[in-house]
C-alpha cells in the first residue's frame, strides 16, 4: 500500500477552481477527520502574499462555497493552521528553493496538485526536480487541460514522465469523482439484473448530454482555442462512454479498471471524411435567451468572430462484441436550455406484446442516470393502470426512482475533488486517467476534426437557449432516435 502523504502542495491556490473547490474540499475532508493528522498543506501562486493572508483567503472560499450548516468555526479554525503559502513563479527557480525550504528536508510522502497553463507544466516540473521536490516520495496530480491534441499531450506526458512515472502520476477528470459516475459502476457490476442486458441485444443505443446554460465566463481565451470537443468530448464524455462500455473488471483497483477503459476507448470506430456529414454536428451559439434573460451572442462575447465550436454532437460507435450496431449519441454545448449531465440507456422494446389485442401499448425501458445538477437513478417500466379494463386495457410507464438526496439523507453530499483529493494523499490511482487512456482519447478526437477539416465543416448557428442546431436533432433521427430534453 503506498504511504499516505504529510505534505500536499498546491500550485494556483488562488485561482478559481482552489476558491471554489479545492479548498472547501480539503476543509470537508478535514471537518470529518479524514486528512492526515500531520497532513500540511502548502500553497503556491504568483500573487505576493503572506501565510496569514492566504489563511483568511481560504476562510472566505470555505464560507463562500461550503453550506452555511456544514461551516463549523473551530474546524474551520483547525484547517487553516494547516495552511502556509509561498509566492512563485512557474519559470523562476528562486521560488522553488522558497517552496523546498518550506517543505523541509523531512516532509515524507508529498503529493502535488498542479493546476496551470500546460505550457507552464515543463518549466514546472524541471524547477520541482532541480529543487529535490521529485522523485520516490513525491507524486504528482495534473488538472486539464492535458494539450490540445496527441502531439501535445505525448509533449506533456513525456515531460512529467521524466520526472514522475506513471505510477506516480494522477490525471484529473473530476467527473469520475462524481457519485453518480462511481455509482455507474456499482450499479452494473454490484446487480446482478443489468449484467445480462448490458449489450447489443437488449440496448437499441445510449445518449450521454452534457449541457451548459453558461456561456464563455471569463475563459475566452482558453475557450476559443479548445472548443467544445477538445474542452468537453475529449475527456468527460468519452470517459463516461468508456465506463458505459466496458467489460467487468476483474477487481476495484486501478490496473484492473482502467485497462477495461483503455479497450472500450481503442475500439471506438474512426470518423472518417466520408462519414463526417451523417456522424457529426457543429454549432456555434448567437444572441438569444437563457433562462428568460438576454444574452449575446458568441463573437459578441468573445470580440471577435471565430469559427470555434460552441455544440458539438456526435453518433459514436464501439465496435467489439458487446456493442456491435449500438449507436453512441454524445451532445455538448454552451447557452443551451438547461445545465445537465446524463446519461440514458435506452432498451429495445419487447419482441411481442401480449397486450396489444386489447389497446394497449407498450414503450421500450430507460434508464436515465443523471449526474448533474442533480444525482438520481432512474429505471422507466410499463405498469398496468389500475381499473377494470372495459374500455380497453391501458398501460403506462412509472419509474423506479433512486433518489440519491433521499435514499442517502443521512450522509453529507461530497464535492468530486474531495475523493479525488482524498485519493492523491493516500497513493489510489483508480479514478485517475492513464497516459494511454488519454492518447486513445486524443486519437480518436484528433481523427474527428481531421474529417471535420478535410469535408470543410464549419460550425451552424443556433439561438442561445436552445438545444443546438436543427441538424443535432436530425442526426438522431435519421435512425429513428429522439434526444431526451425532458
Amino acid at each position: 500500500m503506498p504511504q499516505k502523504a504529510t505534505t500536499l502542495i498546491l500550485f494556483g491556490a488562488t485561482g478559481d477552481l482552489a476558491a471554489r473547490m479545492l479548498l472547501p474540499s480539503l476543509y470537508g475532508l478535514d471537518s470529518d477527520a479524514l486528512l492526515p493528522g500531520d497532513l500540511r498543506i502548502v500553497a503556491t501562486a504568483r500573487s505576493e502574499r503572506t501565510s496569514d493572508s492566504f489563511r483568511e483567503h481560504a476562510r472566505a472560499a470555505v464560507r463562500d462555497h461550503v453550506p452555511e450548516q456544514f461551516v463549523d468555526v473551530a474546524k474551520l479554525d483547525r484547517f487553516v493552521e494547516r495552511l502556509s503559502y509561498v509566492q512563485l513563479d512557474a519559470t523562476d527557480a528562486a521560488g522553488f528553493k522558497r517552496l523546498a525550504a518550506e517543505v523541509g528536508d523531512n516532509a515524507g510522502e508529498i503529493a502535488i496538485f498542479l493546476s496551470t497553463a500546460p505550457s507552464l507544466f515543463k518549466p514546472t516540473i524541471d524547477n520541482l526536480e532541480a529543487a529535490g521536490l521529485a522523485g520516490e516520495h513525491v507524486r504528482m496530480a495534473l488538472e486539464k487541460p492535458l494539450g490540445t491534441d496527441l502531439d501535445s499531450s505525448r509533449e506533456i506526458n513525456d515531460a512529467v514522465g521524466a520526472a514522475f512515472p506513471e505510477e506516480r502520476t494522477f490525471r484529473i477528470d473530476h467527473y469520475l469523482g462524481k457519485e453518480t459516475v462511481q455509482n455507474l459502476l456499482a450499479l452494473r457490476f454490484a446487480n446482478v439484473i443489468f449484467e445480462p442486458l448490458w449489450n447489443a441485444r437488449a440496448i437499441q443505443h445510449v445518449q450521454i448530454t452534457v449541457s451548459e446554460t453558461i456561456g464563455l465566463e471569463g475563459r475566452g481565451g482558453y475557450y476559443d482555442g479548445a472548443g467544445a470537443l477538445r474542452d468537453m468530448v475529449q475527456n468527460h464524455m468519452l470517459q463516461l462512454l468508456a465506463l458505459v462500455a466496458m467489460e467487468p473488471p476483474a477487481s476495484f483497483d486501478a490496473t484492473a479498471v482502467r485497462d477495461e477503459k483503455v479497450k472500450v476507448l481503442r475500439s471506438l470506430r474512426p470518423i472518417t471524411p466520408e462519414t463526417i456529414d451523417t456522424h457529426a454536428v457543429l454549432g456555434q451559439f448567437g444572441a438569444g435567451a437563457v433562462g428568460g434573460q438576454p444574452v449575446p451572442g458568441y463573437a459578441d462575447e468573445l470580440g471577435s468572430t471565430s469559427g470555434t465550436e460552441t455544440f458539438v454532437a456526435l453518433k459514436a460507435h464501439v465496435d467489439n462484441w458487446r456493442w456491435a450496431g449500438v449507436p453512441f449519441y454524445l451532445r455538448t454545448g454552451k447557452r443551451l436550455p438547461e445545465r445537465k449531465t446524463e446519461i440514458v440507456v435506452q432498451f429495445r422494446g419487447v419482441p411481442h406484446s401480449m397486450f396489444a389485442a386489447r389497446g394497449a401499448r407498450t414503450q421500450p425501458n430507460r434508464l436515465i442516470i443523471a449526474i448533474q445538477p442533480e444525482e438520481n437513478i432512474s429505471l422507466e417500466l410499463m405498469a398496468k393502470v389500475p381499473g377494470l379494463d372495459r374500455g380497453g386495457l391501458r398501460l403506462r410507464e412509472v419509474s423506479l426512482d433512486i433518489d440519491q438526496p433521499h435514499a442517502f439523507s443521512d450522509v453529507r453530499r461530497r464535492i468530486a475533488y474531495e475523493r479525488l483529493l482524498l485519493d492523491l494523499i493516500e497513493g489510489d490511482p483508480t479514478l485517475f486517467v492513464r497516459r494511454d487512456e488519454v492518447e486513445a482519447q486524443w486519437q480518436w478526437i484528433d481523427g474527428v476534426r481531421a474529417a471535420w477539416t478535410q469535408a470543410g465543416m464549419t460550425p451552424k448557428p443556433y439561438a442561445a437557449g436552445n438545444w443546438g442546431p436543427s441538424a443535432a436533432i436530425a442526426l438522431a433521427e435519421r435512425d429513428g432516435v429522439s434526444w431526451n430534453d425532458t
